[in-house]
């Protein structure tokens, strides 16, 4: 989705915020922040259920060979056998045709819940965060621009000190910079943008106080 271009104008876009501020930027894209592996099963889990409920809800007792409970001791033994082991292999199939079809990307993303896609890019964002803050001196403020783009979801996370400063409305605004971006032909403006309205506050109370260092921007992982 970003070109090389794309890149070096992210880039420039840090750099020029991080020639006037203390504090540092990151803008990080990731393709999809969480494999989700658990939603093909839990999908499948749900349709046996469903299944099995709707076949008893139908009228169909776990035997169909008995009109009534009381004629359980009349059944041949059997017979009862043969038909719980073919309901059980019926629903392995299901089960497992199920997981087959959902895990396929397209689908998987749609039955994704979209609780679960922003519990999972919250998490990554702020396991980056605190990654990308490890080499920088104590209390330099820094901000991390997070984009899911499987997910389509923005996540900014912030350092305290800037945050107290600076509330919610900036995070949002450069949020939905960002999202306006994706939907429009020239998505890098978008993180441009997004990169100069988070990084108006560094420059504003944490003014420059060393030389530029040089990085590449923007990561994607």
């Amino acid at each position: 989705m970003l070109t090389r271009d794309d890149h070096q104008r992210i880039a420039a876009a840090i750099d020029k915020i991080e020639s006037q501020t203390s504090g540092d930027i990151y803008c990080l894209v990731a393709h999809e922040a969480s494999n989700y592996r658990e939603v093909p099963l839990a999908w499948a889990s749900i349709v046996v259920i469903l299944v099995s409920a709707l076949f008893l809800a139908a009228g169909r007792s776990a035997v169909p060979y008995l009109a009534d409970l009381e004629g359980w001791s009349a059944v041949p033994a059997q017979d009862v056998s043969h038909w719980l082991l073919l309901w059980t292999l019926v629903q392995a199939a299901l089960f497992a045709v199920t997981a087959l079809l959902v895990s396929i990307s397209p689908i998987r993303r749609v039955l994704t819940p979209h609780f679960l896609k922003r519990h999972r890019v919250s998490t990554l964002a702020r396991q980056h965060f605190i990654s990308t803050g490890l080499h920088l001196e104590p209390h330099q403020p820094h901000v991390l621009i997070f984009l899911a783009l499987a997910e389509r979801i923005v996540e900014i996370v912030a350092d305290p000190a800037v945050h107290k400063l600076t509330g919610e409305k900036v995070w949002h605004e450069a949020r939905d910079a960002v999202v306006s971006g994706m939907r429009a032909p020239d998505p890098a403006a978008g993180l441009v943008h997004a990169i100069e309205i988070a990084g108006a506050p560094l420059i504003a109370h944490f003014p420059a106080t060393r030389p530029l260092h040089h990085r590449e921007g923007l990561a994607e992982v």
